[in-house]
């Protein structure tokens, strides 16, 4: 049993450690899920320019992916919808409405331009072996962006979620120039699908914002919606005010839907009811308001990161730093390359050192003669040239050598130099490099990506007092109906919030919902449960025939649920709500006698507080005079 509980265990931590770093948590660097980093590898070695049919990429992923074709589908779907690494054509599905995408045959896509400048560099990719061993794929890729915080990204694992809010483009990037000028810097959430935010409470990703749809008072009678707020689509908001609708919340006429391109929901009013008044409702009863959390857990160096956005900003920083660093390394070691073969190949052209092997008989000796012969030469060398450079020179053709232009290669190599330089002075300050990049990426695609989410403070709804009624509640004792669609003598006015407090002949007292029409049988007293009302209650012994008397209030109850203010053995004389009432007994027996009791000396207790006795003898009859 030991060992099935350690394999057990095992097994458990194995799957759960699986799916946080392999499935659902994204990896800082790169913000990316493993299956949309092998969707944009896959495009990436397929780029051609050209659009590519959804279902061949998705067929092509699944050498990288272990798992079907449907998570890769919709994956690439989602990916997509986002609007920055792919080019669509087709119907991809709507955000705004909550449409489906087409099939994956009907449907195409490509890496659009930001993706290919800001997100490959092979020669800077880590690969490892795929699943199966039989492909590489990228651990990440080199994203020059901040991507995790441009598009968002939700996941849920074992033992942990991650919500992170999208953000605006041009907003990040002038954010990461801001740090890597060492000024303070602030950032929130920019949505694809519009509306107006409240930011107060967004704490650098680690709280919340209010979001609220954009509403248009077209005319007193007309509101039209405009933005939706994000996670919700025209259906669900619809619904929602439908819903609100019927729970009596508010009132509508009529609701159309004419999104197409951009969302445009048109709420007609009935009589009575005015845009100005509605809009309040609106956001208190619907889901033209929402709260969104952000929580943010990232994958960072193999473990789990919960962090901020302000710090997983300033980690993309540093890292673009470290991309550009290493592209600027190997574009020097590239330059450098250029220059040594261009003057290896200068000098052995213009020297005639081709002459010195026309003799030599074997491969051997050839490039015996060729390292003898450039001896001379190293000075002019950035190194000592190898086999493969020997190699390189024995393949040219004579019909080059015979039109060589010395004034050309040297041109030519000036012109590497200069870049060369270039290159140099932009290591020595890899930082104004980067903000120099950043400035390009904002001037080239930042009109694209314009803030569609509006900010401002958005005062809290008391959603209470929006939906308070007047209401009138009659009960008719003859019938033994109470409710507000009943008609009798006894009535009191109260609101929609109130609870209905009904004291029985029996001696038991519950509270419920106020209803339209509801049959009470015995009652002895019907009014609102306000947990101030004084009941002032006579009643007498059924053994010993003796008065007693109290005073309540009801302070405490659930719903629905029957409790007792008189003991078993008790009948109930008389029981009201009045102020000062004073009571007439008239007692039994030879020696009858009249008294008066004013309650007012009866101190209130609670309801299940045993009263005081106000007589010892039999009680024959009582009245109240007062």
């Amino acid at each position: 049993m030991d060992d099935l509980k350690e394999q057990m265990k095992d097994h458990f931590l194995q799957y759960a450690t699986y799916v946080i770093l392999d499935r659902a948590i994204p990896n800082v660097v790169d913000g990316l899920k493993p299956v949309q980093r092998r969707i944009l590898e896959t495009l990436w070695k397929q780029n051609d320019d050209k659009l590519h049919k959804v279902a061949n990429i998705v067929g092509q992923t699944m050498m990288l992916h272990p798992h079907g074709d449907a998570a890769i589908y919709e994956a690439l779907v989602n990916l997509a919808s986002k609007g920055f690494l792919l080019d669509r054509q087709g119907n991809f599905g709507n955000i705004f409405t909550g449409d489906p995408s087409a099939a994956s045959r009907y449907i195409e896509t490509r890496l659009s331009q930001l993706a290919r400048e800001t997100m490959f560099n092979p020669d800077i990719t880590e690969k490892v072996p795929s699943y199966d061993g039989r492909n590489m794929e990228p651990v990440t890729l080199p994203a020059k962006i901040p991507l995790l915080l441009l598009q968002g990204a939700d996941g849920i694992a074992v033992g942990m979620s991650t919500h992170i809010l999208p953000h605006n483009f041009s907003e990040l990037l002038e954010a990461e120039i801001a740090y890597l000028e060492g000024r303070e810097f602030k950032i929130f959430p920019d949505f694809p699908t519009g509306g107006i935010m409240d930011k107060s409470e967004y704490d650098r990703g680690r709280g919340k914002i209010k979001l609220r749809a954009k509403i248009e008072i077209k005319d007193p009678k007309t509101l039209v919606i405009r933005d939706i707020c994000y996670g919700t689509t025209t259906e669900s908001l619809i619904r929602s005010i439908d819903e609100a609708a019927k729970k009596g919340k508010i009132k509508i006429e009529s609701i159309d839907d004419y999104t197409a391109k951009d969302v445009e929901i048109e709420i007609k009013l009935p009589r009575g009811q005015y845009a100005e008044e509605m809009l309040d409702a609106l956001y208190g009863f619907t889901a033209c308001e929402v709260s969104l959390t952000s929580q943010i857990i990232v994958i960072k160096d193999g473990q789990p990161w919960e962090t901020d956005v302000h710090e997983i900003l300033a980690y993309c920083a540093e890292k673009l730093m470290e991309f550009l660093r290493r592209e600027l390394e190997i574009e020097r070691e590239r330059l450098l390359e250029k220059i040594f073969y261009k003057t290896l190949e200068r000098i052995f052209i213009e020297n005639r050192l081709y002459k010195q092997i026309e003799t030599v008989k074997t491969l051997e000796g050839i490039h015996e003669a060729l390292v003898a012969s450039f001896k001379p030469y190293h000075k002019e060398l950035i190194r000592t040239p190898t086999h493969d450079d020997r190699e390189k020179l024995l393949q040219i053709p004579i019909r080059r050598i015979s039109r060589f232009d010395i004034d050309k290669n040297q041109e030519e190599i000036m012109q590497l130099q200069e870049a060369l330089a270039a290159v140099e002075k932009d290591l020595k300050n890899v930082k104004k490099y980067a903000i120099a990049y950043l400035k390009k990426l904002i001037d080239k695609y930042g009109k694209a990506y314009p803030r569609k989410t509006r900010i401002k403070a958005i005062e809290e709804i008391d959603r209470r007092a929006i939906e308070t009624k007047k209401i009138k509640v009659n009960y008719d004792p003859a019938t033994g109906f109470v409710g507000t669609k009943v008609s009798g003598p006894d009535s009191f006015t109260c609101t929609n919030f109130d609870k209905l407090l009904i004291l029985f002949k029996d001696g038991t007292y519950k509270a419920t919902n106020i209803p339209e029409k509801q049959y009470v049988e015995n009652a002895a007293w019907v009014g609102v449960a306000d947990k101030t009302t004084i009941i002032n209650v006579i009643y007498t012994n059924t053994e010993t025939k003796e008065a007693w008397a109290k005073r309540f209030i009801v302070e405490q109850f659930i719903l629905d649920k029957a409790y007792r203010f008189l003991d078993e053995n008790t009948k109930l004389e008389y029981i009201s709500s009045d102020l000062e009432p004073v009571a007439e007994i008239q007692f039994a027996g030879k020696k009858a006698s009249k008294v008066r009791y004013p309650l007012k000396e009866v101190l209130v207790k609670g309801a299940q507080a045993r009263g005081i006795r106000i007589a010892k003898h039999e009680v024959k009859s009582l009245k109240i005079v007062k």
